[in-house]
């Protein structure tokens, strides 16, 4: 079938922004040759699903969005790629219906593999060995949304216990200072405001060429049209003073920092091989906060992992409270198939009932935070970036296909958009803000959560 602007491709992307920033990336192949690039779940020649395999859950979800991608679109050509795809190309080639199966180091020269897209009795398998995978696969995700997600590096070279990250992805490898750069100019032609930096272990960019994430960040601040980044996740043991000082001084980096800490016991930390205790992610918070004292703190934590006891999540959940944070994402341990922790400690002695209980308290105690977080401000200004409207009931949510968002017969009511310390405001809808910043005087609740323009 030869390649023309009538042909059609969906993507569908699950997992981390890094995995959005790839689907940008392949997005920008197919438009580049000439395609047309349609809503998810539209009729389209190509169907494009980008896989996550960060718990057991994530497979299911692959799974269950594979069948469902089918159905939508049965003559589809139907293209898996993603870490579920790296780690497990042959239980996605037991499903019925995938015609190909790319893996990390494919999925960025896609189109090499795009053929004459006829559906095949034999699913065809393009995965290369995780060892052989050291090219940096540039990409940025940038829709119709005011913040685009750009890929600075990939990969990891920790071996923490019980990851798989670093199977499915490979070694670290950066991006090139002068090409990222370039990438934030082309984001900020493109009308983007805000652009989240995105990677596996952010603060390993560069170590490979002997050089650090510092410059990087330097070389970003003076990029013209971009008002707003934010780092979207670095390890507590790489986050150095020399960064955080940079970023409270800094044109356009926010106060907001996400740091993983997993864990708030160290007999935890240690099973999981992570390359810190608790008195370091304590000082880094301090730290924050010293020089940036309205910053933005995130937590990723993780809860009934083979050598948590109920001694030791009752220290996570007393340390994280008494730590001065605005928010967690808590995950339920998943055993992974050859990981360090399933070999050396086998399946978790943790029920999962008592799992997701852990998680439901953790949650509660993130809530409780956020909002603490939130109060702390009301009454003050501070710089909002609109990005979308929502339904008005504070979930928010992307922009439909025609750029106007939900709410009814009569159209958007609210839209939603986040400070600089990123706390989520909302206002009556208007399309003329979208994608602007503005100043707010923050709120008591959704009925005067701002009062500014």
């Amino acid at each position: 079938m030869p390649h023309s602007t009538s042909q059609t491709v969906s993507l569908h992307t699950l997992g981390c922004k890094l995995n959005f920033a790839d689907s940008g990336g392949m997005a920008d192949q197919f438009r580049e040759s000439g395609w047309a690039v349609v809503e998810f779940g539209a009729p389209s020649d190509v169907v494009i699903l980008n896989t996550c395999t960060v718990t057991s859950e994530a497979d299911r979800k692959c799974r269950q969005t594979i069948r469902r991608a089918l159905r939508a679109n049965p003559d589809a050509f139907v293209v898996v790629t993603g870490c579920f795809a790296q780690l497990s190309p042959g239980d996605v080639e037991a499903i019925d219906g995938v015609d190909l199966v790319l893996g990390a180091r494919e999925k960025h020269d896609i189109m090499r593999y795009i053929g004459a897209l006829e559906k095949q009795e034999k699913t065809q398998v393009e995965v290369s060995c995780i060892d052989d995978v050291t090219e940096f696969g540039a990409a940025f995700s940038a829709n119709e949304r005011s913040r685009a997600f750009l890929k600075i590096q990939d990969g990891c070279d920790y071996s923490c216990s019980f990851c798989t990250i670093p199977a499915a992805r490979g070694r670290s490898r950066s991006a090139q200072i002068p090409d990222v750069v370039a990438q934030a100019r082309e984001i900020a032609s493109r009308g983007h405001q805000e652009i989240v930096l995105s990677g596996v272990n952010i603060g390993l960019f560069g170590e490979e060429r002997g050089e650090s994430l510092l410059p990087l960040l330097g070389a970003l601040d003076a990029v013209e049209g971009i008002q707003r980044y934010r780092i979207s996740s670095i390890e507590p043991n790489l986050l150095t003073d020399d960064i955080i000082d940079f970023v409270a001084a800094s044109r356009a980096f926010m106060p907001h920092f996400h740091i993983p800490l997993q864990s708030g016991d160290d007999e935890v930390l240690g099973a999981m091989r992570r390359r810190y205790r608790r008195d370091v992610y304590t000082d880094r918070v301090a730290r924050i906060l010293e020089v940036m004292p309205h910053a933005a703190i995130g937590v990723d934590v993780i809860v009934g992992f083979q050598a948590e006891t109920e001694q030791r999540f009752r220290n996570t959940f007393d340390y994280l409270s008494d730590l001065p944070v605005a928010y967690f994402h808590v995950f339920t341990y998943s055993e992974r198939p050859g990981t360090v922790a399933v070999d050396r400690f086998g399946a978790s002695t943790v029920p999962k009932a008592e799992r997701s209980e852990r998680n439901r308290r953790l949650r509660l105690l993130s809530e409780k935070k956020q909002a603490a977080f939130a109060r702390h401000f009301i009454g003050t200004e501070r710089p909002v970036l609109w990005e979308y409207a929502d339904d008005g009931r504070g979930g928010g949510g992307p922009a439909g296909s025609n750029g106007r968002g939900s709410g009814g017969p009569d159209g958007p009511t609210t839209m939603s958009g986040y400070t600089d310390n990123y706390i989520r405001v909302h206002a009556p809808y208007d399309v003329g803000r979208t994608g602007t910043i503005g100043t707010v005087v923050m709120g008591r609740g959704p009925g005067d959560q701002e009062t500014g323009c």
